[in-house]
């Protein structure tokens, strides 16, 4: 794939072949392993560190190559999104911190999670606050050298594994009564801090509900200065939003080859699969599909790389179409594989599970359509 697109250096190049000879020998013999997810995390954040992979997720150097991000989304999707997740988890709490933290607070989280020493979280969301970021009624209250945190946050990915998190509280309130939020370093042993709920989802993932119940955080593990959660929030989401895109790829190229292979070797009315030409109908496209998605994708990765800015609507673009159309290809390979695809366990059936969630983590579909129309009608 990599050697067909314009996008990378020969660094890129490298590094795609490296992490997906990784992946074959390391992660490959146990992906569908779905007991112990928690441990499973903990133990893929280690061996990812060890091969050096978390450099491409967490920004020691506070700039990451978003090229090299979606590439190893991609290598590590194609055989377990909980591995993409130990991945990119790592990345996404320690974005806000390698920023805007104070630099003790920053060399020691971001690097330790970097050498796969802590385990990271990203603590946003809450029961009344998803999309509507500014919603948020968690609140932080200075008191004397400390802010107490009070409030909820659901759906926290690492919520129980995590040893910090990166939590988005409300310090104050803006005009039109919308938060004014600010942004905190809250280690996982800090009095008042609690995980209330391990939240079973239908694709094995370590997620849950957090609670603050008087929890006094000192002052410096504020991340920025008051006030600036909301860019920062923001911020973190418009870096890593390609790269769902770029794991959804991952997920698709994966059932893409699985329907291949089952087609062509799986006899039906006295020919293979692949020769009926309904078959070869679907089969073209999700591959026209999947090539679409990946040149959205790396468009996106490459212009964030090579300063153009803000790329909102492209990285947008790119993560609803290819997280929708990966929902479409993998339903295609389980159509074609047909009972077989049904079977618990099977390589389809738990592509099929765990795609669902892209099209509603980091901003749903209907987000991002909303996003690239306000965008488009910026730039008119």
């Amino acid at each position: 794939m990599i050697d067909t697109l314009p996008f990378f250096t020969p660094e890129h190049r490298n590094l795609a072949h490296s992490v997906a000879d990784f992946v074959e020998h390391e992660i490959e013999p146990k992906a569908g392993e779905e007991q112990d997810v928690e441990e499973g995390v903990r133990h893929f954040v280690n061996l990812l560190a060890k091969a050096g992979i978390l450099r491409c997720s967490v920004a020691v150097e506070a700039k990451l190559d978003i090229r090299a991000l979606c590439l190893v989304r991609e290598a590590l999707s194609y055989t377990s999104s909980l591995v993409d997740l130990a991945f990119v988890m790592q990345g996404l709490g320690t974005y806000a911190i390698s920023h805007a933290a104070r630099d003790h607070i920053r060399e020691f989280w971001v690097s330790r999670a970097e050498q796969g020493k802590a385990i990271a979280a990203f603590a946003l969301t809450e029961p009344d606050a998803g999309s509507d970021v500014a919603a948020i009624q968690t609140t932080a209250q200075l008191d004397g050298d400390s802010y107490i945190l009070n409030g909820r946050k659901r759906f926290i990915s690492n919520a129980g594994i995590a040893d910090f998190y990166t939590v988005f509280a409300r310090t104050g309130t803006r005009e039109g009564g919308r938060a004014a939020l600010s942004a905190f370093v809250v280690g996982a042993k800090v009095p008042g801090f609690s995980v209330v709920e391990r939240t079973a989802l239908m694709s094995p993932h370590p997620i849950g509900e957090i609670q603050f119940e008087n929890c006094r955080v000192p002052a410096e593990n504020m991340v920025g200065n008051e006030g600036d959660g909301f860019g920062l929030a923001m911020e973190t989401l418009d870096t890593f939003r390609a790269s769902v895109g770029a794991a959804a790829c991952g997920m698709a190229q994966r059932a893409l080859d699985e329907a291949v292979r089952y087609a062509s070797s799986r006899k039906q009315f006295g020919r293979l699969l692949a020769e009926h030409q309904l078959i070869q109908a679907k089969l073209a496209d999700m591959v026209t599909e999947l090539d679409a998605a990946r040149l959205l994708v790396y468009r996106a990765a490459y212009l964030k790389d090579t300063g153009s800015g803000r790329v909102t609507r492209e990285a947008s673009e790119a993560k609803l179409f290819a997280t929708e159309a990966a929902g479409r290809i993998i339903d295609s390979a389980v159509q074609i594989h047909g009972g077989s695809g049904l079977v618990r366990g099977s390589v389809v059936e738990r592509l099929y599970r765990d795609v669902r969630a892209l099209r509603i983590y980091e901003g749903t579909s209907e987000i991002q359509k909303i996003v690239i129309a306000s965008q488009l009608l910026k730039e008119s």
